[in-house]
């Protein structure tokens, strides 16, 4: 029987609201405030006026219920902004301090649980958005997602961690999930089981997960997230904060000590624990008539005749109006749903022809190009940590890179960082930009440093090195000026960067002198 977590968690809510008000009374600092209200998905947003709530959501996944749900909220308190996440969530922004507890609550009871969703705790499990209808693959990881969440919202309350812990599944070496570098990531194999690996991460000396068990049965993955927890508390760092993270097990440990820790906690669970899941996935029963129905952003699911359709709100702000025209949109649709995806978009699913050509025309309003899908954290406009206002500059980027009608692929994506913290996740990226200071004769000049060579796809793995820092106004002309470079060559990013690594380090230098 499922763990009943509203009843366990819902009286922690009045705390909630009276530290709310303390702080609100500038009677709690706001780091004393961010340390509470991050176990409760929330944080207090720059200026200390207003708050943004997380809500966790295993996977991506937003039915209809929870769309409509938060549709419903967004119209209630008048919520201006959404954003969608790197961790497959969603956030309200600008919320008032009056209407959060209430807001919290309801979300809780409608099943979207923030408890965690920032802090030292376990986070949002992810899984490949496309989990359950993608033609290649390997099998449907979400159920084993949601699963994994439901469990490791156990800990929030019963174990006190160093820092937070990251989970995540991939379907496919797509590996969009980034399951090869987190705190623990679960990735599908042709055999129908997961290989593990453990303690990576990103922001700050970033590693590479390590390999900790191959082949392993899917129903045993609770045993393994166990394991995890145990390596982590017995070994974390809880005396220095700077290094409480699992990456830095690699360190302390070494890789080999590493797997040899984690397979004794995995053999002491094995042998004390009960933890065996027995999972029924989902069989989507809808089909639709074979159509001829081609888009880019149109891509046709493993069941017969039926299909998603990508929309990418630019840097993944999406208003509550928009909200509300997709929730109308889907409403009456047979089997459709929304996903998630980890970079800030969403796929609409379960679509017939029909259907997905009325979803593709609503949705026009979205990223028309690669380079337009590009992933940028919510940055230090609203957040109080970011040191650079990661969305502006992408939306400078995109408006200068429009004039100049580059053909598709010409850029390639780009994910942006406001500040160190990783959150536009720019070390995976081939091109990834962090917030950061450019010295110049004129004194100190907000920039981004720029990282190159970033790679995701299991089995080509590597994290981007950093380079120089381009002040924040050259940025938009240092793409504009690759992309004369790229298409005058007549060809796309991915194919020009092969044998121009030198050419794109000598445009770098440019700006960076």
């Amino acid at each position: 029987m499922p763990r009943d977590y509203l009843s366990e968690f819902l009286p922690d809510l009045e705390e909630f609201r009276e530290k709310t008000l303390k702080f609100h009374r500038k009677e709690m600092s706001v780091a004393e405030y961010k340390g509470f209200s991050g176990g409760f998905g929330s944080y207090a947003e720059r200026g200390g006026e207003t708050h943004m709530l997380r809500l966790r959501m295993a996977g991506g996944q937003i039915t209809k219920e929870r769309l409509q749900f938060i549709v419903g909220i967004c119209d209630k308190y008048h919520v201006e902004r959404l954003k969608l996440t790197t961790c497959q969530s969603i956030q309200l922004h600008h919320l008032r301090a009056e209407d959060l507890y209430d807001m919290m609550a309801a979300a809780w009871k409608a099943g979207m649980i923030s408890r965690g969703g920032g802090g030292d705790f376990p986070r949002n499990v992810l899984a490949s958005p496309l989990s359950g209808v993608q033609r290649d693959e390997y099998f449907d990881v979400l159920p084993y997602a949601q699963a994994a969440g439901d469990y490791m919202m156990g800990f929030i309350k019963a174990v006190k961690f160093p820092r937070k812990l990251k989970v995540g599944f991939s379907n496919s070496p797509a590996n969009e999930t980034h399951v090869t570098f987190r705190d623990l990531g679960f990735a599908a194999t042709p055999e129908g089981t997961f290989d593990v690996y453990a303690a990576g991460g990103l922001g700050i000396n970033p590693k590479l997960g390590v390999c900790v068990a191959k082949g392993i049965d899917p129903g045993k993955i609770l045993y393994y997230i166990k394991a995890m927890v145990n390596t982590f508390t017995t070994y974390g760092n809880y005396e220095n904060r700077a290094r409480a993270r699992t990456r830095y097990l690699q360190d302390t440990l070494g890789e080999k000590g590493l797997v040899k820790a984690y397979q004794e906690k995995l053999e002491e669970v094995s042998a004390t624990e009960q933890l065996d899941v027995d999972i029924a996935v989902p069989v989507l029963s809808k089909t639709g008539p074979e159509a001829a129905v081609e888009d880019k952003r149109i891509i046709p699911q493993k069941q017969k005749g039926l299909y998603a359709v990508f929309y990418q709100p630019l840097g993944g702000s999406l208003t509550p109006a928009k909200a509300e025209e997709l929730y109308h949109l889907i409403e009456d649709m047979e089997d459709v749903e929304i996903r998630l995806t980890p970079e800030e978009g969403l796929y609409v699913i379960n679509c017939s022809a029909g259907e997905a050509e009325r979803v593709l025309q609503r949705t026009a309003d979205g990223a028309d190009t690669l380079f337009e899908t590009s992933t940028a954290c919510i940055g230090n406009s609203v957040c109080q940590v970011g040191l650079r206002d990661s969305q502006a500059l992408l939306r400078d980027c995109v408006e200068a890179v429009r004039k100049e009608n580059f053909p598709d692929g010409v850029l390639p994506k780009i994910h942006i960082s406001g500040c160190p913290s990783s959150c536009g996740t720019h070390q995976t990226a081939g091109i990834g930009l962090r917030g950061a200071v450019k010295q110049t004769p004129d004194g100190p000049k907000p920039a981004f440093a720029f990282f190159v060579g970033g790679c995701d796809r299991r089995g080509e793995e590597i994290l981007a090195e950093t380079g120089k820092s381009i002040a924040i106004e050259d940025i938009p002309r240092f793409f504009v000026e690759l992309g004369r470079m790229v298409s005058s060559e007549n060809t796309v990013y991915a194919d020009w960067i092969v044998s121009n690594q030198e050419r794109l380090d000598q445009l770098i230098q440019k700006y960076t002198a």
